[in-house]
């Protein structure tokens, strides 16, 4: 195969020749560096290199260039090359431009002119995009095919643990010639979605996500029947327990039951998490850490449920749904929460059949000129409201306060009063939802005025508070009366029904009512809500694993 292609795009001579040659001389042997003159030339290029089938890898191009400027140009080049990574080179008085085209084409980064020395401001991102771009699923290799419905909340369960666990696969809708045909070989009918053929041939008729992750390449099973420490959900808290702990030598399994990523995982773009002053989507950081706990020799389990604990002297057992089980030293408590569901509006029949709980974003294109509606006032649901107004027509924010100020964060406020599409509705809840075999309508009621009001509707985003999953833990484990896990210095607030700490020494400040088993990140009571809390709350785990160890 020929060498992927480094192209850079800018119409000063000077500017041009001192990129290429920093890039040739840095990475020259693994790519090709080509350089142009203009969006026109450059898009000329790419469609040559199309041709011939020859990889792109990374794009960066000059923001002011007369004719087509540096977004104009990557806007066009993302559709002959949609894996390529994208760069905006410009000037410091361009940044606010530079910002704003992370929500046109989806830029992954922005480097100032002048970048010297490159060893500091050039190669360290390129680095990062190459790696980035060489591990992306590549759309012309085999891939995993989905043959469903639209408005199938069977066919969508399947998509949305695809897309989350970052499985490349291709939507066939199955009222047309080719998703026909396929079910047609595997003799089945409309009816009988979903089907899924994967990269090997073989089909999997409404599989279960546990053989859905089996077949796709996702372990299931662990390599061993003992661990130093069992973190169980791979949410921010999960993965940053992971890393730390894998990365200091532990014995570590991550268990999740769904998709690794959590609510931050689903998010389209996470902007105020340090570190990345561009954002990052939820995917992507999501992506990286699971890599990185991978890389450290994290072992780490989708699709597998645990449904309950027990104490066995020093040691922690942990038994999954399919009657498995394995046993730890310690254990970490990060399985998060879960969207709340809105109560009354009799909107169960319509799940993933228009109503959808979280982001969704793969979504997007489908609600290409719709109304989208989108329930929640807090940062959640402000990112998906920017992220979704690029497709739809309109984007209503349904809130019951009178406004979004006291939940979200000051810079999506004003990135959402930017965005001429986005309308917010204040005092205003959802009361109902009607249509047959998918939502069409949704009933509003304005709680002011006592006003009710019905409005076609085929998109429902619901982003309403949370709930934590931990029933499981019930009579083991000491939780809140909305079943948050107290840990530390929170213990002796436990109600009478919930266990007490069991110890002479105090627990340590994230340890649960069990010695030993700690809990981090949302599903812990009392917990800051945000990414960089959950994955700081992830590595303090461990660290009181080691002390707990250690004490044994």
């Amino acid at each position: 195969m020929a060498k992927a292609t480094i192209l850079t795009v800018d119409d000063d001579p000077g500017v041009s020749r001192a990129i290429a040659r920093d890039l040739r001389r840095q990475y020259g042997d693994r790519f090709r560096v080509l350089r142009a003159p203009s969006g026109d030339e450059a898009l000329e290029a790419l469609r040559e290199l199309k041709l011939r089938g020859d990889p792109v890898a990374v794009m960066i191009a000059d923001y002011r260039m007369p004719a087509m400027n540096g977004v104009q140009f990557l806007e066009a080049a993302m559709d002959l090359f949609p894996r390529a990574r994208r760069v905006l080179l410009t000037a410091y008085a361009d940044t606010g431009a530079a910002i704003d085209a992370i929500n046109v084409v989806d830029l992954d980064h922005y480097l100032l002119k002048p970048w010297s020395p490159p060893e500091e401001n050039l190669y360290p991102v390129l680095d990062t995009l190459l790696e980035l771009w060489d591990t992306a699923p590549d759309p012309d290799a085999p891939e995993t095919r989905l043959v469903g419905h639209r408005w199938s909340a069977p066919s969508f369960a399947v998509r949305e643990f695809l897309a989350r666990n970052l499985v490349p696969y291709r939507w066939i809708a199955a009222d047309e010639p080719e998703g026909t045909e396929l079910l047609e070989a595997a003799g089945l009918t409309a009816a009988d979605v979903p089907l899924v053929i994967t990269t090997d041939g073989k089909t999997l008729h409404a599989p279960t996500e546990a053989e859905l992750a089996e077949r796709v390449g996702l372990s299931t099973s662990p390599a061993s029947d003992f661990y130093d420490v069992v973190v169980i959900g791979a949410g921010p808290a999960g993965l940053g327990a992971a890393v730390y702990a894998a990365s200091e030598g532990l014995r570590t399994v991550l268990v999740e039951r769904s998709a690794t990523g959590g609510q931050a995982g689903q998010s389209s773009r996470i902007e105020n998490y340090l570190g990345f002053p561009d954002g990052v989507s939820g995917a992507q950081l999501t992506d990286r850490a699971r890599r990185q706990a991978a890389r450290f020799g994290a072992e780490i389990l989708s699709a597998t449920e645990v449904v309950a604990m027990e104490a066995a002297g020093a040691g922690r057992v942990l038994r999954f749904a399919d009657g498995t089980s394995i046993g730890a030293h310690t254990v970490v408590l990060a399985t998060g929460v879960s969207y709340r569901r809105l109560a009354g509006a009799h909107l169960d029949s319509f799940k993933g059949a228009g109503v959808f709980y979280g982001s969704a974003s793969f979504e997007a294109a489908n609600c290409r000129g719709d109304d989208v509606y989108i329930v929640g006032g807090a940062n959640s649901a402000g990112q998906a409201a920017v992220y979704f107004s690029r497709y739809a027509g309109a984007v209503h924010l349904v809130i019951r306060g009178p406004d979004v100020a006291r939940s979200m964060s000051h810079y999506l406020i004003q990135q959402i009063q930017a965005v001429p599409n986005i309308r917010i509705h204040t005092c205003t809840e959802v009361t109902a939802g009607d249509g047959s075999g998918h939502l069409e309508k949704l009933t509003l009621r304005d709680s002011r005025t006592g006003t009710v009001s019905t409005v076609d509707a085929t998109w429902l985003f619901v982003f309403i508070g949370a709930e934590p999953q931990t029933d499981w833990l019930d009579g083991l484990v000491a939780r809140d009366d909305r079943g948050f896990v107290l840990t530390g210095p929170d213990l002796p607030a436990a109600s009478s029904r919930s266990p007490r700490w069991p110890l002479t020494r105090a627990p340590y400040h994230l340890e649960t009512s069990v010695p030993g088993v700690f809990a981090a990140g949302d599903v812990r009571a009392e917990s800051v809500k945000r990414v960089a809390s959950a994955v700081g709350e992830g590595a303090m785990a461990v660290t009181l694993v080691h002390r707990y160890l250690e004490a044994q």
